[in-house]
């Protein structure tokens, strides 16, 4: 097994073993240096935030390429990437609130796995909206960050992490980002386009309901707004037997999502089914990455 092999496997069971830090996280590190570099560039132009995406995944790329192959590096590099376990721990504490009826616990923690206005939501939305969120941060914070970590090592781990942070702080629709945003947008939908179809595959494989769900993928996955979402959102949906989608909140802004899926809707007993899948689509995407990168 080679030096990257090596790392991205440490990577993942540092991940697995502590999660993310609370303070001084890389990632949050980016977000304030990319933050202090909008404040210079903004303009409601997409010329300047072609621009301002350039230099951060350009720079972070850089530091990628520049970087020695020590195993030690790489272990690093793939920790600072993934979500993985702290994406399954929200789950967890999410079924954990809900379990208990206390909805203004699970309120309160929904904010950390999604954007959407929990005030007014209920049981069986909030469910909704943590199993959704299992679904396509399954892809955000593990599939893809290891796709491209077995594509380019080091320079793709960072790279797909930058873009994925940009597109959440810029890439969204709204009158500062609706032109600024375009480009940190774009770079997401091309750099997931194929890790969410990989979601899709390890989810109907992992799931122990291949048809169902490989099935669910082809009929609902491209009914989504999202080219990427859409796909591992219905995964999830074919392989717990739900139907995803509905009216989203966020903030008042509303969104109709159509619905995915041929099952009842999700309640808080799914969730816990969502989070081991979800955990064991990551452990196949990461042996896979090891396989991809053992030479």
């Amino acid at each position: 097994m080679g030096e990257e092999a090596r790392g991205i496997a440490l990577g993942v069971a540092l991940d697995a073993l502590v999660g993310d830090p609370r303070r001084g996280h890389p990632v949050a590190l980016f977000g304030t240096a990319a933050t202090a570099l909008e404040r210079r560039v903004y303009r409601d132009s997409r010329t300047r935030g072609l621009i301002f995406t350039a230099l951060c995944v350009g720079s972070v790329t850089a530091l990628g390429v520049l970087l020695p192959r020590r195993t030690a590096i790489t272990a690093a590099a793939t920790w600072a990437v993934l979500g993985g376990t702290t994406l399954a721990r929200e789950g967890a504490a999410m079924a954990r609130h809900l379990a208990d009826d206390d909805l203004d616990a699970a309120r309160r923690r929904l904010p950390h796995l999604c954007g959407r206005d929990p005030s007014n939501l209920g049981e069986h939305e909030l469910a909704r909206a943590t199993v959704e969120s299992l679904a396509e941060n399954t892809s955000d914070a593990v599939v893809a960050p290891l796709f491209w970590g077995a594509v380019a090592g080091v320079p793709g781990l960072l790279a797909y992490r930058a873009i994925n942070t940009l597109d959440a702080m810029v890439g969204h629709r709204s009158p500062r980002y609706e032109r600024f945003g375009w480009a940190a947008a774009r770079l997401d939908d091309a750099a997931n386009y194929v890790p969410a179809r990989l979601t899709g595959l390890l989810t109907a494989l992992c799931s122990g309901r291949l048809r169902p769900t490989l099935r669910a993928v082809f009929l609902y996955g491209s009914r989504h707004p999202s080219p990427n979402s859409g796909q591992c959102e219905a995964a999830f949906a074919g392989a717990l037997n739900v139907t995803l989608g509905g009216v989203n909140d966020y903030g008042g802004r509303l969104e109709h999502r159509p619905e995915l899926g041929d099952g009842p809707r999700p309640t808080k007993r799914d969730i816990s089914r969502a989070v081991t899948l979800a955990r064991r689509v990551a452990w196949a995407a990461a042996a896979l990455a090891v396989l991809a990168r053992r030479r």
